[in-house]
Order: structure tokens, then sequence, then C-alpha cells
């Protein structure tokens, strides 16, 4: 038996602390993705399906249940709402008949990337949050040590992924008068 190197009372406070942070961060965080995403009467999954979608152009219903921390009959059910609404396709494909794949269509991406252009800073709490700490050091925070907590817990293909649709957004978005605009002499280029 390994000697912990941890006591008890540590392992409480640390995990009450950072479950109670995080059920208060998580609160603003949907308050602030719900008020953005209801002019397309979407829900925060059926986004962040759409977002996946979009980031990993196409996917299985497998890798968006993982990426999305939702079960798979979650995200086979919300991708069903989005297909009937002409958001996604499914498809299957010749080499792997088991596993459902969705895409975006030319609708779906034009929602995605509306919502994307359609952002307002200012009306992100969240967001809003985090500018005191902007002003003092210079840039806005990292969050590393969560980011290793999430990479412990989900592994790499979770953090490749999550940090690829921040890639993609720098790559593919430029901004002007203060909104994102996709580029359009570009083609988009998914790694």
């Amino acid at each position: 038996m390994t000697e912990k190197t941890y006591s008890m009372k540590e392992a409480l406070i640390f995990s009450q602390r950072i479950a109670q942070l995080s059920k208060a961060l998580w609160k603003s965080i949907e308050k602030d993705w719900q008020q953005w995403i209801k002019p397309a009467d979407l829900n925060i999954n059926e986004h962040h399906i759409l977002w996946i979608a979009y980031h990993l152009n196409g996917a299985s219903i497998s890798d968006v249940a993982k990426f999305g921390v939702m079960h798979v009959s979650t995200a086979f059910n919300f991708s069903k709402k989005l297909e009937e609404r002409g958001l996604l396709k499914f498809s299957k494909k010749e080499n792997d008949k088991r596993n459902t794949y969705i895409q975006l269509t030319q609708q779906g991406e034009d929602l995605l990337l509306g919502l994307m252009e359609s952002f307002d800073p200012d009306k992100n709490v969240v967001f809003s949050g985090t500018l005191p700490l902007k002003d003092l050091y210079g840039k806005f925070p990292e969050i590393i040590e969560i980011m290793a907590i999430i990479r412990n817990i989900y592994g790499d293909d979770f953090m490749e992924i999550f940090e690829k649709s921040f890639s993609n957004i720098d790559s593919q978005f430029s901004e002007e008068d203060g909104k994102l605009r996709i580029k359009e002499t570009e083609e988009k280029e998914f790694a």
C-alpha cells in the first residue's frame, strides 16, 4: 500500500472547494451561453453539438458524446432534433457501418457562424468577471491548473479537440469593427 501524500481533511476541503466553485461558475456560464444562443432557438446541448461537428468537420455520435461530455443517447437525440431542423445530416461510412456520423448542413454552418459573429462580450458575465485580471496581468487567465485536471480526467484526445476548436477560430476568423467575421478569402482548414 502506497502512502498518501494528502490528509482526508485536505481531500475533503479541496473536493468541496472545487465542487462549489464549479457549480457557481457553471450557473453563470449556463446563463451566458443560453442568452447567446437564444436567438437561434437552440439549447446548450444542441449548440455544443453544432460546435463539435463544425470543429471536427464531421464527427461520430460517439465523438460528440465524448467531446460534448454527454451520454451517447443525449448526443444522438439532440443531433436528431438538429437533423429535423435541417442543421445536421446523418451518414454512415463505407468502412464503418456501426457508427453514425453527423455533418453540418450549409444551414447549420450558417447558423453557427452567425452565432459566432454575434457574440457580444459585454453580455457575458463570466467574461466580464475576468476583465480585472486581464487589466492587472495584461492577459486573460489561462486556467492551466483546471486544464490539467480536465486532461487527467478526460485524456489527451479531449484536450486536443478542445485546443483545436480555438485554433480554428484563431485561423478562420478576423475582427472587423469590433465583430468576428469568417475569413471569406481562405478555405477552412481542419487539421
